[in-house]
């Protein structure tokens, strides 16, 4: 299914030939460019370690489009314990990997287009086939993101989101 993913900024006016649907956390909110020196740190495009103490994977949280068969996606960044890192780590490019039972995570990802802050949030992982980012499932609860997860989001949501992204001084909360 095509559709024109075109339209005119409310916050600009400028006319956008696309609509991302999806969006990227380079790192994890605690990750610090200076750790990238520390030999107990790494930032990887999947892993991250600090300190040899917090354990973090990427993954997406993707919501379906109402009304379409797209799905729009944040990829996030989720704490693991030392244990379910290290056995996610040991099963990285094992084939049926999926099979694994989710691991419990805390999102830390600030996406700050929701309020109260995403950050915290349980999870659960989802293991995919090797080449695949993890599924990440967030607990059923009434947070915004929790709940347009479950339901969906409009086009129109996808567009209010893209311009607070794009113009976040003009999207400030009070």
């Amino acid at each position: 299914m095509t559709s024109d993913h075109s339209f005119t900024c409310s916050c600009c006016g400028a006319h956008h030939a696309d609509l991302p649907m999806n969006y990227t956390a380079e790192a994890p909110a605690l990750w610090d460019p200076a750790f990238a020196e520390a030999d107990d740190c790494l930032l990887s495009s999947d892993q991250c370690v600090i300190h040899a103490e917090h354990y973090f994977v990427k993954g997406l949280i993707e919501i379906p489009v109402i009304g379409s068969d797209e799905v729009f996606s944040w990829g996030v960044w989720v704490s693991l314990s030392r244990e379910n890192f290290s056995r996610s780590a040991d099963l990285w490019d094992t084939p049926g990997r999926e099979a694994e039972k989710p691991y419990f995570g805390w999102l830390t990802t600030d996406l700050g287009v929701y309020a109260p802050t995403t950050l915290n949030l349980k999870t659960h992982v989802h293991t995919r086939p090797v080449g695949e980012r993890p599924y990440v499932e967030l607990e059923p609860t009434d947070h915004p993101l929790a709940v347009e997860q479950r339901e969906g989001i409009t086009r129109d949501r996808i567009r209010e989101i893209y311009e607070a992204l794009l113009h976040p001084a003009d999207n400030r909360q009070p």
